[in-house]
């Protein structure tokens, strides 16, 4: 079965064009490299061609909210036309846990524009909703520092591998279309705090880590429980303790 994965020689692109070529699929890594661009439309109607899945995994280059929302809204529009067009049977979009829940950020707005619109549209999906990714914890960091401190929320998260992500993803586009919403976390919730202190000391960062019930996640308000997932979420089991082994070796 041909799959096209837009963003597909991304983190998490990669990883699920890997994935469903081991099972005997016929994935192809589209991106504007390949010369398919959604965001103007160029290449899309021949990469679409005999193709049965669509799987978008693509993500704004700006986390700027003007610049996200027209990126979201027109790659998604133009993606949905062409598979009309192509005749594709399922729209499969990785976006984020609690997305609805963090709309003092413009870029969630964005992204939640965009499940509106997949939702909206003519194709019957499956949108795949991802907790923070542990490749990702050093970035929280980044966006997080004061100083030689990183201040961050004493708030839960249940964070999970790019790996088991991509799994996921790959699983959920070999399925029936669900017309709905699937979660997908980690196996352990865990503050965020220690699991950012967690992860700088096993890469010898010497910043501190602050828990500071004030500080923001990327800009946004958030309480004990906004980032973890709230309907029947499937758990993946690589643990966080696991995944830095495996970065270690």
């Amino acid at each position: 079965m041909k799959i096209v994965v837009i963003g597909g020689t991304g983190l998490i692109g990669s990883r699920v064009v890997t994935r469903l070529r081991e099972q005997g699929h016929e994935p192809l890594a589209a991106s504007p490299a390949s010369g398919v661009n959604t965001l103007t439309g160029q290449g899309l109607a021949q990469a679409l061609q005999r193709a049965a899945v669509v799987v978008d995994v693509s993500n704004s280059p700006s986390f700027d909210a003007e610049a996200s929302l027209k990126f979201f809204e027109t790659a998604t529009r133009n993606l949905l036309e062409a598979e009309a067009a192509a005749g594709v049977k399922h729209h499969v979009a990785l976006s984020v846990v609690a997305t609805d829940r963090l709309l003092e950020s413009g870029y969630f707005r964005a992204k939640l524009a965009q499940e509106r619109r997949i939702q909206q549209g003519p194709i019957p999906y499956s949108i795949v909703h991802a907790t923070q990714f542990f490749e990702f914890v050093s970035s929280i960091a980044e966006f997080s520092t004061v100083g030689d401190a990183v201040r961050l929320p004493p708030v839960l998260i249940q964070p999970m591998a790019a790996d088991d992500v991509a799994r996921a993803v790959a699983s959920v586009a070999l399925e029936a279309p669900l017309n709905d919403i699937v979660e997908v976390a980690g196996p352990d919730e865990m503050r965020i705090d220690a699991l950012v202190r967690r992860g700088l000391e096993a890469s010898h960062d010497p910043r501190r880590v602050v828990a500071d019930p004030e500080a923001l996640y990327f800009g946004v308000h958030v309480s004990e429980r906004t980032l973890l997932p709230e309907r029947n979420a499937r758990f993946a089991k690589t643990t966080f303790e696991q995944w830095l082994s495996r970065q270690a070796a």
